[in-house]
């Protein structure tokens, strides 16, 4: 028996999400079918965390046990012959047999894509949230700061979580423009529930003139949801890495 580590891309757009549901066909559900036909075992994977419908990620993470005899690294490509194009195993590797994709991981990264112009992307569609409003980088710059450190960020979390806790600790935090593209990093100890597309939300609502730059921080200190912006678009969102 080995555990084996899997670095999954995909494109989230055709997807119900990670998690295997009812209703539709999962990332999680399409990789398992793919490598229960590759090593003829009955293959239950752990993921690090689950990602929405719509949602893409660059470095998704997890794990399985398997006896079989392929070498750990070709895994990933026998696996990529059945998988669909929009999901890829970038890496397959033997990990030491404690290793747990979900409860090992000790923090994640997001980034969250703003196309800001009148017109939407016929090829960029599916990766960045249109916004058609002019919005004020200046000001949604000044106040990504204010995410930095620990808090309590029920503001921005969605009803549905399952977090015992609504503290997390955000170590990194930035936000680029290039013309009319606008991208927000962030980086943390752990996410809740919709928790990094309402704070891109709330800074959607500040460059609109919405929300004011100076009062993030209050909104941050009052965990009421009702003060925080939108929910942005699940399309914008990418897990770009699980850190251990």
């Amino acid at each position: 028996m080995k555990n084996i580590k899997l670095t999954i891309e995909y494109d989230g757009t055709n997807y119900c999400g990670w998690q295997k549901q009812k209703n539709g066909v999962s990332i999680e559900e399409t990789v398992e079918n793919a490598l229960i036909k590759v090593l003829k075992e009955d293959i239950k994977i752990i993921g690090a965390g689950r990602t929405d419908a719509g949602v893409h990620a660059k470095g998704q993470v997890a794990n399985f046990f398997t006896e079989t005899g392929i070498p750990d690294d070709r895994i990933a490509l026998a696996v990529n012959s059945l998988l669909p194009p929009d999901i890829v195993i970038l890496k397959s590797e033997g990990v030491p047999m404690d290793f747990h994709s979900r409860y090992k991981a000790i923090g994640k990264r997001y980034s969250y894509s703003i196309i800001n112009r009148r017109m939407p992307s016929a090829i960029m569609k599916n990766f960045y949230a249109h916004v058609p409003y002019d919005l004020n980088f200046e000001d949604m710059k000044s106040c990504i700061d204010c995410f930095l450190g620990t808090h309590d960020f029920s503001a921005f979390k969605s009803t549905g979580g399952c977090a015992m806790t609504s503290i997390r600790t955000i170590n990194y935090v930035n936000l680029f423009k290039d013309e009319d593209i606008i991208r927000f990093y962030i980086e943390g100890n752990g996410f809740l529930y919709n928790m990094v597309r309402i704070i891109a939300g709330t800074l959607i609502d500040v460059g609109r003139g919405k929300i004011n730059p100076q009062a993030v921080p209050n909104i941050i200190e009052s965990k009421d949801r009702k003060l925080a912006g939108i929910t942005a678009p699940a399309k914008g969102l990418c897990l770009e890495k699980v850190y251990y």
